[in-house]
């Protein structure tokens, strides 16, 4: 017997937000005004490298990578009231990283982005994530990052820097795997990644 429809079930909770971020005009990355908000957030890729074939696409049907910005100190709750511009600068953050690689272009890349009530964030982020499996959130780890710092020297450095180079502070660490095998990793992930329906 089927269970009744409960619309304040969280996954129903999640779903109706991620569909809310999906019916979001796309723009460039990082969006051409600055904005106030915290939010969840999905970014695209256009191109034609060879291994991400399945998903690049014009009609942005599959994100490469999604993600979220939730208020200063939501780790350690509070900033519940803090709007700020989290999610313009996380958007931003992410530009800044493709237009160092050596083998991305910028121009190759659009996003949507949602504010949203922080305690729905989270939630919707887990869904794009379980819903999507972007390969820049799943196998080609690494992209959203920060330099590690000089105390960390011995990391590896992330498989996303090795495939596409270029980030001052990765290529100081090392590389455990080559760029052609993690080519065909990507290329049997996204092969396999474009998810059902709603």
């Amino acid at each position: 017997m089927a269970l009744p429809y409960d619309p304040l079930n969280y996954e129903n909770l999640a779903r109706s937000v991620v569909a809310a971020l999906l019916e979001r005009p796309a723009t460039p990355l990082p969006p051409d005004t600055p904005f106030d908000g915290n939010g969840v957030y999905a970014i695209y890729y256009t191109g034609s490298l060879p291994c991400y074939a399945a998903v690049s696409s014009s009609r942005l049907l599959v994100p490469i990578y999604v993600g979220k910005a939730v208020p200063a100190g939501g780790r350690k709750g509070g900033g519940e009231g803090d709007r700020g511009a989290a999610l313009f600068r996380r958007l931003a953050e992410h530009a800044k990283s493709i237009s160092q690689t050596e083998n991305l272009r910028l121009t190759d890349f659009r996003c949507r982005h949602l504010v949203v009530v922080p305690v729905w964030i989270t939630l919707a982020e887990r869904f794009l994530i379980d819903h999507f499996r972007p390969v820049w959130n799943t196998c080609l780890d690494g992209f959203g990052n920060h330099d590690p710092g000089k105390g960390r020297k011995d990391m590896k450095r992330p498989r996303w820097d090795t495939l596409h180079p270029g980030r001052d502070w990765a290529a100081r660490l090392k590389a455990d795997e080559s760029p052609s095998a993690l080519e065909e990793t990507v290329r049997r992930h996204v092969a396999g990644s474009i998810p059902p329906g709603w």
